[in-house]
């Protein structure tokens, strides 16, 4: 049984991957920031931010969410905190908790060219002593008990099925009065979703689950509640009147036919309430 479940998690995450995977991904990533009248050599954490901020509401809720993880008070972290962001993309997220709020990020994610492309900004803005991106597997975090004062992940858990060894992890890693700050979409009132979304095709490798299921499961792994907001409309691309930029992520990642098709149902999901983001924060007990 517990081979099977291996294959199975193995299949799943290979399947991830094959999603999110892009060739060449380093200088497409360059053309297009450099097609926008950026200078590659003078390039600052702010500029990067419509390029590498790669979930619902960028920037903005970036900062929201550490706002509400007391990342700005400091308040029991330590100096400097030390932070894991599972499901870490292009590098934005890690790249603003260490200018604004200075931290020393590890950044983890499952698709190599994303961890490429992270590593090459990281250096350009002259960040590489203070986050590092690595490739790996959000089900099996290659760290120590207690090695970080945060958790962090935006948008990463909703290709994962297996969400209690998702968050048993979050909880292992973590230090013990640590925090665990997440944006994540979550199943809405009304179900199911319209397909594509920018995460999945189809039913097949979208994984979501109620905020009552995930409040519950995460408080069953020693997690004491601090914050828990809907963010839904401010997290939706679908939201917006304009849409993004030729250097956006979404363009870039997913292409103008994609990214229209993905912009309707998100439309229809948003409208219907078939989807509900939430920002959350925990601390352990």
């Amino acid at each position: 049984m517990a081979s099977a479940a291996g294959n199975y998690a193995r299949r799943m995450a290979e399947s991830s991957e094959s999603y999110w995977e892009r060739a060449d991904l380093v200088q497409t990533v360059l053309d297009a920031l450099a097609a926008a009248g950026l200078d590659l050599d003078r390039l600052d954490v702010d500029q990067l931010a419509v390029t590498d901020q790669f979930h619902g509401g960028g920037k903005a809720v970036t900062l929201r969410l550490a706002e509400l993880a007391g990342l700005a008070d400091g308040a029991s972290l330590a100096s400097p905190p030390r932070v894991l962001d599972v499901g870490g993309g292009l590098g934005g997220p890690a790249r603003m908790l260490a200018t604004r709020f200075g931290c020393t990020v590890t950044a983890l994610d499952l698709t190599p060219s994303y961890v490429e492309v992270a590593q090459v900004l990281t250096g350009k803005v002259g960040l590489a002593d203070r986050v590092q991106h690595l490739v790996g597997d959000a089900l099996d975090l290659p760290f120590d008990d207690g090695s970080f004062d945060v958790v962090w992940t935006q948008n990463s858990g909703m290709n994962i099925a297996d969400k209690e060894t998702l968050y048993r992890g979050f909880a292992r890693v973590l230090r013990r009065g640590g925090t665990l700050a997440f944006q994540e979409p979550m199943a809405g009132e009304v179900t199911p979703l319209h397909f594509p979304i920018m995460w999945a095709d189809d039913e097949s490798s979208s994984f979501l689950r109620t905020p009552e299921e995930m409040r519950s499961l995460i408080g069953g792994f020693g997690f004491l509640e601090r914050a828990w907001e809907i963010v839904t409309e401010t997290t939706s691309l679908s939201s917006t009147a304009s849409p993004p930029p030729a250097h956006s992520v979404q363009r870039i990642i997913m292409g103008e036919a994609r990214l229209a098709a993905m912009t309707v149902a998100g439309r229809r999901n948003l409208a219907e309430r078939r989807v509900a983001t939430v920002h959350g924060v925990f601390t352990k007990e």
